[in-house]
């Protein structure tokens, strides 16, 4: 009776709008969810970061499990992005645990940096082809592709999202998929997807769990949100092989940039 009494049905109808997209789109929830929860619902930016995070664990949990059950997973990519990503998110939580979330410089500097990561995510949505080719064909004749300076560079990439999914919770998706699609060439698409589901499941995990114990994290919006969001994914993931993929991408990107530069700039 507790749970109904203080139930926020926007939220849910929030969560639901947010799953179709994801769905429809295959974008992270972050990128859609925390902007929502911070320009639409005036949640404090480091709560919607923190409570989207354990969204982000529990949905991407699904995935896992169905890019196992496909052998969709490469665990060395995942060992080697989670040495990096880990360590990431517990320096960055620690750092936020000593400041003051509330100042004005935590909430601009959170703000900002979300922002700004929308904008290269719409970015990566409309020119992940290109940037992938023109990456590719720089990278062919360099010695990166020795397999320990690959190794390196694929625990760099998870010392960069671990910073940014736990400041912003958003990056893993886009930014993961652009720069593995780029050092493994060889490597099939749906692996490098599920690569990258898999390994966000314990860093959006550290990094939520991290949020709860800095006392970041609302119990009842995460679950008001979930109610909505799981129909939502499974009806967007229905119609979503139904749609043009070229003109959902620009209408998700036009959006996000749109977005992010409102959070810049407000």
């Amino acid at each position: 009776m507790e749970f109904w009494s203080s139930f926020n049905p926007l939220f849910s109808v929030s969560g639901f709008f947010v799953g179709l997209l994801v769905g429809v789109t295959g974008v992270g929830g972050g990128s859609l969810m925390t902007p929502l929860l911070v320009l639409l619902f005036g949640i404090h930016p480091v709560t919607a970061v923190g409570t989207d995070l354990l969204y982000a664990a529990i949905t991407k949990t699904v995935g896992t499990a169905v890019h196992g059950k496909n052998k969709t997973i490469d665990w060395k990519i995942v060992r080697l992005l989670s040495f990096g990503s880990l360590p990431a998110t517990a320096i960055t939580l620690w750092i936020l645990s000593g400041v003051d979330r509330r100042s004005i410089g935590a909430v601009q500097t959170i703000t900002v940096s979300l922002g700004y990561v929308l904008i290269v995510t719409a970015l990566l949505l409309l020119f992940r082809g290109k940037i992938v080719a023109w990456a590719r064909y720089r990278l062919r004749d360099r010695k990166l592709v020795d397999p320990r300076n690959l190794a390196f560079a694929t625990i760099a990439l998870g010392l960069i999202l671990g910073t940014l999914v736990t400041m912003t919770s958003v990056g893993a998706g886009a930014i993961g998929v652009t720069v593995l699609l780029a050092l493994y060439p060889a490597m099939s698409i749906r692996s490098i997807v599920g690569s990258d589901i898999v390994h966000a499941v314990p860093l959006t995990l550290a990094g939520g769990l991290g949020y709860w114990l800095i006392g970041e994290v609302d119990w009842m919006m995460l679950a008001s949100l979930l109610i909505g969001s799981v129909p939502g994914i499974i009806v967007g993931s229905h119609f979503g092989p139904r749609l043009p993929d070229r003109i959902v991408g620009i209408v998700l990107a036009i959006t996000l940039t749109l977005v992010g530069v409102k959070l810049i700039t407000a």
